[in-house]
């Protein structure tokens, strides 16, 4: 199902033949916000704005006019361990986006005056998300979670490092981490597999192959807390999480199945059942399991009007307890078995969805799973290791609480 190809300068390939007139492609960079240190926090962020400013073949309004141009988009993100900048076009003009992203990520030249630019922009983008606590209480939990960790550190960065960027920081940066053994390229659309090998080896292969160390401190243990941060808000958003496993222990499966089941996008999520649909406290209620290489966090979020607080924090620990006390039932078992695979398939089925997932899963174990791969790995799971799990991690000094009040 999956096509593989590595170039001489060790940038790795990931391709999915799909009948389509449509082509999605991305380069994935394994740095992110972990990989920074002191001023330079915001930096990978900054970075992914400022590569599409300027190379040393083609000025800003030609590298965005490039593929908006032909009515494609050109798009990039970052996480904390990851960096990916991604087209979606017609297939005709796939060739045309490989070159431009090949141009972007080895010849950008981060100009002086539009380095000035972009630093209110992100500014702008920094002000834009504290107006949403919503959102911004993930990361609050997240540095009281690995306070003194780099994983703490907002992917943003800080106003005051984002003001201090220049073209030289951000050159010696981006020159020791943006390496090709670094480097997924990922494809999901109509080629055949041998030219596109082709195109890649001409705009990708030409480079050198240059290495560079990932020099990553393992998180502190978990700091447990229980805070309230005082803001205007109407709502109390509230948090509740925990230490969880990281990409690579053989019980994320099982927790990924608790996490869908207790909080994911269903209606009929165990949270949403027992607490919105049942009480109404909140419109908005969900929980997220995000994984790190060396770590992970587990978070219950929820929207609540104050005079429900209390209650709404006794019934989201009465479903943890739910997990911890009874096994599921056969039945129950195989409905969310069930349920979490057809997300999956589901979610995939959108190509560009598809592309970044198989390049995230590539950069990280060097290999994809297929559907079927995974749905066995699902339907291994037991009863009993759900139960297990959730006594193993819904514990009283596992459990951290912030809250927006």
């Amino acid at each position: 199902m999956y096509q593989y190809h590595t170039l001489n300068n060790g940038i790795r390939i990931v391709f999915r033949q799909k009948e389509s007139i449509v082509a999605h492609a991305g380069v994935y960079v394994n740095v992110g916000s972990r990989d920074e240190q002191g001023a330079e926090e915001g930096l990978a962020h900054f970075i992914e704005h400022s590569i599409f400013k300027g190379t040393t073949h083609r000025k800003s309004y030609h590298i965005l006019n490039r593929i908006d141009g032909v009515g494609g988009e050109l798009n990039a993100f970052t996480t904390k361990e990851s960096t990916c900048i991604y087209t979606t076009s017609l297939s005709i003009h796939l060739e045309r986006c490989l070159e431009l992203m090949s141009d972007i990520i080895f010849n950008s030249n981060f100009p002086e005056n539009e380095i000035a630019k972009e630093k209110d922009v992100v500014l702008e983008e920094i002000n834009s998300y504290e107006d949403y606590p919503a959102e911004l209480i993930y990361d609050d939990f997240e540095y009281l979670a690995f306070e003194g960790h780099p994983l703490a550190h907002n992917i943003l960065g800080t106003k005051k490092n984002v003001k201090k960027f220049t073209t030289n920081f951000i050159r010696e940066f981006f020159t020791r981490n943006y390496t090709p053994d670094r480097m997924v390229i990922t494809v999901v659309g109509n080629i055949d597999f041998k030219k596109l090998v082709r195109i890649l080896e001409h705009y990708f292969g030409c480079y050198k192959p240059l290495t560079s160390s990932i020099d990553r401190s393992t998180p502190p243990q978990f700091h447990q807390f229980n805070t309230t941060i005082h803001k205007k808000t109407h709502q109390v958003h509230a948090l509740i999480g925990c230490s969880a496993y990281n990409s690579f222990d053989e019980k994320k499966v099982g927790f990924t199945l608790i996490n869908n089941l207790l909080g994911g996008p269903a209606m009929n999520s165990r949270l949403n059942v027992a607490i919105r649909e049942k009480y109404g406290f909140c419109y908005t209620i969900e929980s997220q399991y995000t994984p790190f290489t060396d770590a992970g966090l587990f978070y219950i979020y929820a929207g609540i009007e104050p005079e429900a607080k209390e209650k709404y924090i006794e019934l989201v620990l009465k479903e943890l307890n739910r997990f911890k006390e009874k096994p599921l039932s056969t039945l129950q078992l195989h409905t969310a078995q069930q349920q979490l695979i057809a997300q999956i398939a589901i979610d995939n089925d959108l190509s560009l969805n598809e592309m970044q997932s198989i390049g995230k899963a590539h950069l990280l174990y060097n290999r994809v799973d297929t559907l079927e791969e995974m749905s066995n790995d699902i339907e291994s799971i037991t009863a009993q290791e759900i139960q297990d799990i959730a006594n193993e991690l819904f514990v009283d000094n596992n459990l951290s609480f912030l809250f927006y009040n």
